[in-house]
Order: structure tokens, then C-alpha cells, then sequence
């Protein structure tokens, strides 16, 4: 006996006719009676009695339909599970970063969607650039958000934002006198450098070649949020994105780097993976926070 069968006959003790289980199911009278002939051959035994034109349920129907309730709540689960899906109202996100972004826009984006949708759960990691990749290309996430992604096979890449980087330092630094700071300008102090053979530091580097200067630096790190927190703490100044710089906790201020350095995130997916609604929605949601910083 299939499941429309059951709803039928469960539809026939629920409303004690033919008839009104007919009107109920959007089907006519003759159409249940014809089923329900077909349901009692096929089990083998009589589902209702019959007495002056009305029918009532066997011992066995009732037996019966007991053992079919937990089916159809399975259904009624699983017919509200996909009516939340098509609404995108539940599901889940795998999502790894790398640092500038993951502990700012990222963050940020987990907080609005989950705001928006409160059941869905999210598989959040940071990782280095060679990480991210590797989790992408291995499906242990669906998305990855890097900065200065180069082309590499079998993924596929978005640019959600552009900029340039920025010296941050405290409020009351001398260099905040000036409206653009150049490498010129950082050799009078004492300078938190990013890591040799990273993007961004050997970005910083060619910017130093560039104003023909050579990049003397107190302290080296490889993240941009470590040079804040040295910053914020006077060790030193330090040339970061500008999306690092903004999610950093600390009160830093800002001026210009010259020679500009572009910077650019991306959110990357494996190129043999759809990518499901719910992380196109939150890819959306990183482009309006970083638009609107």
C-alpha cells in the first residue's frame, strides 16, 4: 500500500464518507470508492463495514492507520523541510578565511545572516591563503574569502572588494600631521613590517624599491591584525589593508599610503560545485558590509 493510499483511507475514517475524503483530497466519490476496493484486494481483507449506506473502520484499518501515523509525520517533516528550503530559511554554511578578512567582514556577515535566518548553522575556520584553497578544492567548505587571489585550477573566484592599503598608527602620532604617508616618510620611525614572501609583504616591499628606499622595520609579522594589535601597543607603525585595519578593535588612524597598493578580496568556490542559495546570500551580505564601510 503506497502513501497516497494511505492518505486516502486515513481521509475516509477522519470524515466517515466516501464523499467528503473525495471533496477533502480533490478527488471525486466514485474515484475513493474505486480505490478503496483496490486498497481491500490487494491487503486481502475487508478495511471497513458496512451498514445502512455507512462504513466503518475495521479493527484492522484502525491498527492499521495507528502504524501509518508515524509515516505521515515523517512526511509532514519533510514537506515543511522543503517549503523552508525553497523560502531559504534553514541550511547550513562552510565557510573558511583567511585572516584580514575572516576576523572582520566575515565575522560581520555570519552575524547579519544568522540575524535573518536564526536556525542557520555555520562551519567557520581562518586559515592561511594556502589553506583556504586547500579546504575549497577538498570540499571541507563551500566558500572561502582571500585576498589577492591568484587563478588557480578547478576554482572559481568573485571580487567582492577593492582598495588600497593604509598606515595605521595611534591617534596622537606625529605622522597623523601628514595627509598621505610614503616609505620616505616611515624610515623616520620605528615601522611594523609584514612578513617577507607573504602578498602583501612583498607587495609593501616593491612599493619600497619603487620611492627607491630601503624598508628598515622593528618588528615583522605575518598578519595584518598582529601589526594593529603592535601598533596599538607603540611598538610602531604599519602599512595594512584597509579592511584589516577597519575590523581591528583597536582605535587606530588612518592616512594614505603612497605608492598606492591594491588590494583586492575574493570569495572562492570549488568550479565542480554549485554553489547553494543560502551562500549566495551570504556572499551578499559581505558585499554590502564591505560597501558599505
Amino acid at each position: 500500500m503506497n502513501l497516497r493510499q494511505l492518505e486516502i483511507l486515513r481521509a475516509i475514517v477522519r470524515y466517515n464518507t466516501t464523499v467528503a475524503a473525495g471533496r477533502v483530497l480533490g478527488l471525486s466519490q466514485p474515484a475513493i470508492s474505486n480505490a478503496l476496493k483496490t486498497m481491500e484486494e490487494q491487503v486481502g481483507f475487508s478495511l471497513f463495514q458496512r451498514s445502512n449506506n455507512r462504513i466503518f473502520p475495521t479493527e484492522e484499518t484502525k491498527i492499521l492507520l495507528n502504524e501509518a501515523e508515524t509515516i505521515f509525520e515523517i512526511h509532514k517533516r519533510i514537506e515543511m523541510r522543503i517549503e523552508d528550503l525553497k523560502n531559504n530559511r534553514i541550511g547550513q554554511l562552510r565557510l573558511v578565511a583567511t585572516p584580514p578578512l575572516g576576523y572582520g567582514v566575515v565575522a560581520k556577515a555570519i552575524q547579519q545572516i544568522q540575524k535573518k535566518k536564526p536556525n542557520l548553522k555555520a562551519f567557520f575556520d581562518v586559515h592561511r591563503y594556502e589553506d583556504v584553497i586547500e579546504y575549497i578544492l577538498s570540499h571541507r567548505s563551500e566558500i572561502g574569502f582571500v585576498m589577492g587571489f591568484a587563478e588557480h585550477p578547478g576554482i572559481v573566484s568573485q571580487v567582492v572588494y577593492k582598495g588600497h592599503m593604509v598606515c595605521v598608527m595611534p591617534p596622537e602620532h606625529p605622522l597623523m600631521k601628514l595627509s598621505v604617508v610614503t616609505p620616505q616618510d616611515l624610515v623616520r620611525h620605528r615601522f611594523i613590517a609584514l612578513e617577507h614572501g607573504t602578498k602583501l609583504g612583498d607587495a609593501l616591499r616593491h612599493a619600497f624599491r619603487q620611492s627607491k628606499q630601503d624598508l628598515h622595520f622593528a618588528v615583522e609579522v605575518r598578519y595584518g591584525l598582529t601589526a594593529c594589535a603592535l601598533a596599538n601597543a607603540g611598538v610602531g607603525v604599519a602599512v595594512v589593508d584597509p579592511l584589516t585595519a577597519d575590523s581591528s578593535q583597536y582605535s587606530l588612524a588612518q592616512r594614505p599610503f603612497i605608492p598606492e597598493i591594491s588590494v583586492m578580496a575574493s570569495v572562492v568556490w570549488a568550479e565542480n560545485r554549485s554553489l547553494t542559495r543560502v551562500s549566495r546570500q551570504f556572499i551578499r551580505e559581505v558585499e554590502n558590509i564591505v560597501h558599505d564601510r
